[in-house]
């Protein structure tokens, strides 16, 4: 049975932005690094080079955006922009010393994130009442590597890489409820990023915001979500599977 929605129209499917969304990549990557640090005996500060790394990210996808604007053949993965910024970022933290192969290793970290404490109890409950997938910038292989590292039990996982574009480009969204096989007002779009919703709105999906505010850390930045209305609001996943009667 379909779920009203408090507007027209009734939620079909759900998908889900990944990264701060589901996993703590801030915390996953502070954890992995302070380990091989003790490993090493290296003095590096884990917690800034990781908002660094992930502070990186939109300029890198802006300029693969800019690229493609101007007719270039410009589609670049997410492993590699991330491994862009991470080779500018080791001289600076003091881990030049890197092999490549450590490099690598170090680079797939995000490949290995693990989830908020409440990801795999919400989803497990919403996947048996709706589909479930990713709607992510991530490509294809490192949401699967993550689904399988962080036991998500996604349904299936959808990808920008999928459609060439990053979000927020619509094309994204409204591709993502055509391979679902629901109309773009059916399609729930779960984030804790205002700005992935306002896009997601735009392109006709239904929003839920999840509130994340340990994403960047217990004193960190938080994303102005002022003046946004989201169709439903909830705590945690386990909140959004209640609301939604999962």
């Amino acid at each position: 049975m379909s779920l009203p929605t408090p507007e027209s129209g009734a939620v079909r499917a759900l998908v889900f932005d990944v990264f701060g969304t589901v996993v703590d990549w801030r915390g996953s990557i502070i954890r992995e690094g302070e380990a091989q640090s003790a490993a090493k005996g290296w003095r590096v500060d884990w917690p800034a080079f990781a908002d660094a790394w992930r502070a990186g990210y939109q300029p890198a996808m802006q300029r693969v955006m800019q690229a493609a604007a101007s007719g270039e053949p410009a589609w670049t993965k997410l492993d590699a922009l991330h491994r862009g910024i991470l080779d500018t970022l080791l001289p600076r933290f003091g881990l030049d010393r890197l092999s490549e192969p450590e490099r690598e290793r170090l680079n797939l970290v995000w490949h290995r994130l693990d989830p908020w404490p409440d990801a795999v109890a919400g989803l497990t409950r919403l996947k048996a009442r709706f589909p479930i997938a990713t709607l992510s910038n991530g490509n294809v292989s490192l949401l699967v590597d993550m689904a399988r590292h962080a036991r998500l039990p996604w349904d299936c996982v959808l990808s920008a890489e999928l459609f060439r574009k990053y979000k927020p480009d619509p094309a994204v969204y409204r591709g993502a409820a055509d391979l679902l096989g629901v109309a773009p007002n059916e399609l729930l779009m779960v984030a804790a990023h205002p700005s992935d919703l306002a896009a997601a709105k735009r392109a006709g999906l239904k929003t839920a915001y999840v509130d994340r505010p340990l994403e960047r850390g217990p004193d960190g930045p938080r994303e102005d979500s002022a003046g946004q209305r989201f169709d439903w609001v909830a705590s945690d996943f386990v909140d959004l599977a209640a609301q939604l009667g999962a």
